[in-house]
């Protein structure tokens, strides 16, 4: 047995690799998943509609003025 990864056979990093992506591609699924759980019961229950108002033009003097 082998115990330095220089001098390991191609099989060998080709599970590694492998084992690496399986890895990388189950924690993005778990991650989006849990995304999407959490931002659909946050927002459905704090949506807000916000209208908008006069329209303002702000000055250089930091004054504002309504058009």
């Amino acid at each position: 047995m082998n115990h330095s990864i220089h001098s390991a056979d191609r099989a060998t990093h080709l599970k590694i690799v492998v084992v690496a992506l399986v890895a990388a591609i189950g924690i993005a699924a778990l991650g989006i998943s849990a995304r999407n759980n959490a931002d659909f019961t946050q927002t459905a229950q704090t949506t807000q509609v916000i209208k908008a108002g006069k329209p303002v033009a702000i000055t250089s003097s930091g004054t504002s003025t309504v058009r």
